[in-house]
């Protein structure tokens, strides 16, 4: 066995793998779970804008109680 055959078995390797990715992502099973994947960042679109500022709003309070209680850690 020299190298030219290893790099045949490789590329037999690597193409097997290419071929079940590609079937895999494209197989009709799977486009329920792709689509909602896809949804994912337009998921509780509202919820997410209240949360930013909620979590601006605990920040600044946390930094305000560190102050107040002389923590001096920035």
């Amino acid at each position: 066995m020299d190298i030219n055959d290893l790099r045949t078995i490789a590329t037999v390797l690597v193409a097997v793998v290419f071929a079940g990715v590609v079937w895999w992502a494209f197989a009709p099973g799977h486009k329920k779970y792709f689509d909602d994947a896809a949804r994912l960042p337009f998921k509780d679109e509202n919820t997410r804008d209240t949360a930013d500022s909620t979590n601006t709003g605990s920040a600044a309070k946390n930094d305000s109680e560190k102050s107040s209680k002389g923590d001096p850690s920035p």
